[in-house]
């Protein structure tokens, strides 16, 4: 007789599997309301060392290759497809079996169509500028750094990986709040990026309460930007974290509703690469 070994969801950070050092959890109920797992309530202690791992990260990782960082994308898609059942059966739970199916195929996809846009996206949002002199000028994006991300409960897989491959392609390191409703399939992509070559502190995956969590995260001075898209429903908490990003300069995004409609087409852009970059303009003299 086998023993059914419940599995223990815990937070992804620096390329480790921690708990809270709260040691704080909270339940998560499927659609009837019947407890399937505990998952961690991280702490403000939990996101300082989770934007600490992002930092350390994000220079190493912005130095790769752009067809570099196209292959380790395209790695986690693999990796993803080679645990589909898996990551269907945590969707489940709050939806049909059939809208499971969907949304993983779609999240597999998702992460093929961003990884193709890595040695690309730079043709489009850059640009040769004409100037008035003997000059050459040219402005190119950059990863602007350290991105908090803060994800929906609506398709909680899919948006998740809507907003965070946008953000890590072009460079930068990201600290992700996954959604507090639907957490256990973010999680388990955390147990893919750690085996698909991401470098440890590339994307670190918190979960918990965004009331607590996202002040903190909005406030944080060493996060650059921050992307509210998952407190679209809390107008207070937006306010709030626009305030607490104001106080440290930290730019503020949303998803567009076009970029909300998770499940279309549509919702991928090169042009959402661009909210997570900034632009650098480079004169050069032509010479004689």
């Amino acid at each position: 007789m086998s023993i059914d070994v419940r599995k223990t969801y815990k937070l992804y950070v620096n390329g480790a599997f921690p708990r809270s050092e709260s040691g704080r959890t909270y339940p998560v109920n499927n659609s009837r309301g019947r407890l399937v797992a505990n998952a961690v309530l991280g702490s403000r202690k939990d996101l300082r060392d989770a934007v600490i791992a992002a930092r350390a990260a994000q220079n190493g990782w912005a130095k790769r290759s752009a067809y570099n960082r196209a292959q380790i994308l395209y790695r986690v898609a693999e990796v993803m497809q080679g645990r589909r059942e898996q990551f269907i059966t945590e969707l489940r739970h709050g939806v049909s079996a059939a809208a499971a199916e969907r949304e993983v195929d779609a999240t597999i996809d998702r992460w093929v169509w961003y990884a193709g846009w890595a040695d690309k996206f730079a043709q489009i949002t850059g640009a040769s500028n004409p100037v008035d002199g003997p000059y050459f000028n040219f402005t190119v994006p950059e990863p602007v750094g350290v991105v908090g991300v803060v994800c929906p409960d609506d398709a909680p897989l899919l948006a998740f990986v809507s907003r965070v491959a946008p953000c890590i392609v072009s460079g930068n390191t990201c600290v992700v709040l996954a959604s507090e409703r639907w957490p256990l399939a973010s999680v388990t992509l955390g147990e893919a990026l750690a085996t698909s070559d991401v470098p440890g502190g590339v994307v670190n995956i918190l979960t918990g309460r965004r009331a607590e969590i996202v002040p903190w995260m909005a406030g944080h001075a060493d996060i650059d930007t921050i992307d509210l898209t998952g407190c679209a429903g809390d107008r207070a908490l937006v306010v709030t974290a626009e305030q607490a990003a104001a106080a440290s300069v930290s730019r503020v995004v949303h998803a567009t509703p076009r970029e909300a409609q998770w499940a279309n087409e549509s919702s991928q852009s090169p042009y959402t690469i661009g909210s997570f970059v900034e632009y650098k303009t480079v004169w050069h003299p032509k010479g004689p």
